[in-house]
């Protein structure tokens, strides 16, 4: 009888064919059918695929004994119950890399609607009304992009942004000055980032330590009229502090793209909050991430199944010897 590997969340075409076609092993879709169906698949399941829908955690990964790999088609893992896994020595794949242009582009389709006022335009003429004043925009050249995050997506930002003629500044712990140096990015502390930018656009991951940075303390060290882009997660932000600041005017405008959580609440205050632009996690919704998300993670798990290759693994240092 084969293996099953069970794909809880939309996997792209490319990514479950080349999963089907490895020997011993069934493929399994359960996306949409609910939490029994997919509770029951996991039961013999030697490996789980999902993206950011599905939360896989400590009970989840418990109810799949047989559980050897969890692959992740993206790059984030706060979905994942990451320690859990390392403690049932479960390697936990990503695909880093597949949608970093994507959502590099998006970032800037983000900015750039926001400082034009792109949505509020076109939902005045759709209104019938032909009023130009109320969407005065302001252009990027010459302006400081404070990035919170210089890592794939971060560096992609930096690059097109010194196309636009931006200065790029930036903070990342993990970034040595040579690096920021080859993507022209001025490495500074945070604090100073966020009092220098015009605009800030954040591509950190999120993690106990960056949980809401983004607070009221910060916001009130900004810059007036400071544009906000998110397109990273949502809890990097406390939304309390971002409606405030949007409200008294310290922040301009704010282009965000995720939530904590995830959908955004009907009742979210953000839904009504002055100038924002809200859209419901589309920045890796691409034709062509989508295929190569799909196929990075699907050849990262033949290799760790078929070849026990887990050079795409986030966690083996946690592994205990």
């Amino acid at each position: 009888m084969p293996d099953r590997i069970v794909v809880a969340d939309g996997l792209g075409k490319a990514g479950l064919e080349m999963l089907r076609a490895m020997k011993g092993y069934e493929v399994e879709e359960t996306k949409g059918k609910g939490p029994e169906v997919l509770q029951k698949a996991l039961s013999d399941a030697v490996a789980l695929v999902v993206r950011s829908e599905t939360k896989v955690t400590a009970e989840m990964i418990g109810q799949a004994p047989r559980l050897k790999i969890i692959a992740r088609a993206g790059m984030g893992t706060d979905t994942i119950d990451v320690a859990e896994a390392s403690k049932r020595r479960i390697p936990v794949l990503t695909a880093p890399g597949a949608n970093s242009n994507s959502v590099a582009e998006y970032t800037f389709a983000l900015l750039l609607a926001l400082c034009r006022k792109v949505a509020g335009g076109s939902a005045s003429l759709m209104a019938g009304k032909w009023d130009r004043k109320p969407f005065e925009g302001t252009e990027l050249r010459d302006k400081t992009l404070g990035l919170i995050g210089i890592g794939r997506i971060g560096g992609r930002v930096a690059s097109i942004a010194r196309g636009f003629g931006m200065k790029v500044i930036a903070h990342d712990p993990g970034v040595s000055s040579e690096q920021a140096e080859s993507l022209g990015v001025d490495l500074m502390p945070l604090d100073v980032v966020i009092q220098q930018a015009d605009v800030l656009s954040l591509h950190a991951k999120l993690s106990s330590s960056t949980r809401h940075m983004i607070d009221e303390r910060r916001l009130v060290l900004a810059k007036k009229g400071v544009l906000i882009v998110n397109t990273a997660r949502g809890a990097l932000i406390d939304d309390a502090a971002l409606v405030k600041a949007l409200q008294d005017g310290r922040v301009a405008g704010a282009a965000l793209d995720v939530y904590d959580p995830e959908p955004l609440a009907a009742d979210s205050p953000l839904r009504t909050a002055p100038n924002v632009l809200l859209t419901p996690h589309l920045a890796a919704s691409t034709l062509e991430a989508q295929k190569r998300v799909a196929v990075e993670i699907a050849s990262a798990l033949s290799g760790a199944l078929l070849k026990n290759d887990l050079s795409a693994a986030v966690n083996l240092s946690a592994f205990p010897k």
